[in-house]
């Protein structure tokens, strides 16, 4: 389940982030995690496990009727295609009336994740 990043979870969010690879110095990670404090159009969503456990974050970027994936990364422990389409799915449904698209670094995952989708229907 996503939950929207507070501050409480700074060292959790900051933990995650940091396995993404342009982000492995701490003042990128602390940097980014600003932006998504500050600018009104990021957001920041922690993913909760089955367990209950935090085990992920997603960094998004709203745009018209678009969401930009920025970042997705998932504890080592965690890392499944089912994991990460768990988080999109979730994501999607927080937005219904816009698509979600990648960055350079995400879209990759996301055509994954389209196509996974486009089966499970047919």
């Amino acid at each position: 389940m996503l939950f929207k990043y507070k501050n409480d979870y700074e060292k959790i969010a900051m933990g995650f982030l940091s396995f993404v690879p342009d982000l492995k110095e701490v003042s990128h990670v602390q940097a980014e995690l600003a932006l998504y404090t500050s600018d009104e159009q990021r957001n920041l969503y922690l993913w909760r496990n089955e367990a209950g456990d935090f085990a992920g974050v997603v960094g998004i970027e709203l745009g018209a009727d678009y969401i930009l994936v920025r970042h997705i990364s998932l504890n080592p422990s965690e890392r499944s295609d089912e994991n990460y389409f768990t988080m999109l799915d979730e994501l999607a449904a927080l937005y219904p009336e816009s698509r979600v698209m990648g960055s350079l670094e995400t879209a990759p995952l996301i055509a994954k994740w389209e196509q996974h989708q486009n089966t499970e229907m047919d």
